[in-house]
């Protein structure tokens, strides 16, 4: 068993942290405040390799494996939650599946863009009334001689209002139910799309998450992701990576809170002495320091699987479990241990304590992990 990083891990990971430290980190209160996509340090980000990370070089990508990806988002996120969501989205849920489902031509059509951080995606999955319940899609597609006419709404669709590809599922047949949905690769200047909103948040807000409209969007045939019958297929597995990219976003809120909280309680002095002297102060660095150690163990252990090429869903379920779970307890503490500074935005652990939650829901909720986990415990 090892657990050292190779040098080409230790690289990135400097290389994320360095990045983060001068380009993220000094902005990330302000775009937060003001709800303002960070297009320049997307783009940035994209000329590092940042954005399409494991996908192969011919493809435009960096080629590196699932750890330097986790290790990157972790510190791209300690510095912005919301870069890293972006970041995740592009990598996870529409680089991947273009590359693992693609035909070569979709490939350098699509991926190569995205994987170069010259365009960016968004994974077209929840609709109003298909969030857990995601085999329940009311977004139609119909064939029209050599072209799919898609019709149907979109909901919470993370980098929606700024993406310039959108990987879409659709429903072809109810009759067939799961089996009838496709996954379309859709350029977002289609006539007949359209942005309905952008949500108004309580957390990650510089990300943008969109309703979107599609409107008798027309779709040619070879931008049909798949073969007939397999979308839902496409969208379960993709699920599985970004369940690691989400956890990777945790691991960086929880550093981030968990850093600060050390730092402050070694320099906030009460009743005469540092409060980092105080057994009640100890006790809770001591369970953050934990969970944050447990939360980075399964997350790299989740990354390591994907690697290896076999199933990962419960690695990557138990993963972003935990990690989203231990963001939430962590910088619930950090805001306790700030005490009142803690709920004032003039100190950064409010800003992790909002971005931490929706971790515990987006790509699949607590609840859904314990489904996944337990379903398949109980195989074995």
């Amino acid at each position: 068993m090892q657990f050292e990083l190779t040098e080409q891990q230790r690289m990135i990971k400097e290389l994320a942290a360095d990045f983060a430290a001068r380009e993220v980190a000094p902005i990330a209160a302000q775009i937060d405040e003001e709800e303002r996509f960070p297009t320049e340090v997307v783009k940035k980000m994209g000329e590092l390799g940042f954005m399409g990370m494991n996908v192969a070089e011919k493809y435009g990508g960096a080629a590196m494996d699932s750890v330097c990806y986790v290790l990157a988002m972790e510190e791209i996120s300690k510095a912005c939650a919301s870069t890293g969501v972006i970041m995740s989205v592009n990598n996870s849920l529409v680089c991947w599946p273009l590359e693992k489902y693609g035909t070569e031509e979709q490939k350098m059509k699509w991926l190569a863009p995205l994987a170069k951080g010259e365009k960016l995606g968004a994974y077209c999955l929840s609709e109003p009334g298909a969030g857990t319940d995601a085999a329940a899609q009311t977004t139609k597609a119909k064939k029209d001689g050599d072209t799919w006419v898609l019709n149907g709404m979109k909901n919470f669709i993370t980098n929606g209002a700024n993406a310039d590809t959108l990987l879409v599922f659709a429903q072809t047949d109810e009759s067939l139910k799961h089996k009838g949905i496709l996954a379309f690769i859709v350029d977002a200047k289609s006539d007949g799309f359209s942005v309905i909103r952008k949500e108004e948040k309580m957390g990650i807000r510089a990300s943008d998450t969109a309703q979107l409209a599609f409107d008798n969007v027309r779709v040619p045939a070879d931008q049909q992701l798949g073969a007939d019958g397999t979308g839902f297929k496409v969208a379960m597995s993709t699920l599985d990576g970004g369940r690691i990219g989400i956890a990777s976003q945790a691991l960086g809120i929880c550093a981030a809170a968990y850093e600060a909280s050390v730092r402050y309680s070694k320099e906030r002095e009460q009743f005469g002495r540092a409060i980092a002297k105080f057994q009640a102060i100890q006790w809770k660095i001591a369970d953050m320091a934990t969970r944050l150690e447990a939360a980075r163990l399964l997350t790299y252990k989740a990354a390591w699987a994907k690697d290896q090429g076999g199933r990962y869903s419960e690695e990557a379920a138990m993963a972003k479990l935990y990690a989203s779970e231990a963001s939430h307890y962590i910088t619930n503490e950090a805001v306790q241990i700030f005490g009142g500074n803690g709920y004032s935005k003039e100190y950064p652990v409010e800003r992790h304590f909002r971005d931490a939650k929706i971790t515990e829901i987006y790509e699949g909720t607590s609840e859904a992990q314990r489904m996944v986990i337990s379903s398949m415990e109980l195989r074995k």
